[in-house]
């Protein structure tokens, strides 16, 4: 089973991680400067590829940006793929510039 754990320094600079059997597989790397979640990037280990890991990703740090009443620039451009992909679902986070 997958577990997704946010590690973030004092800097608010870091990333949502996916680990499977206690091994990191993939990450979607974040700066937070409120109220902007500003996603940079969105990876997943070839091995892991197919499986859904990243819109867990994607799923875990939209929940975050809603919990904490924050926007998301998204500079990653699967993020950005799939905010575009589907407004109605992101809009209410999507910080557009």
């Amino acid at each position: 089973m997958a577990t997704i754990e946010l590690e973030i320094d004092d800097k608010k600079h870091g990333a949502f991680k996916v680990y499977e059997d206690g091994s990191e597989i993939g990450e979607m790397v974040i700066g937070v400067k409120d109220p902007v979640l500003t996603v940079y990037h969105t990876e997943v280990n070839k091995s892991a590829e197919g499986k859904g890991y990243a819109k867990q990703l994607l799923d875990t740090m939209v929940a975050y940006t809603r919990e904490n009443g924050l926007e998301v620039k998204p500079l990653c451009p699967y993020v950005h793929a799939q905010f575009k992909k589907h407004p109605d679902v992101y809009n209410d986070i999507w910080l557009k510039q």
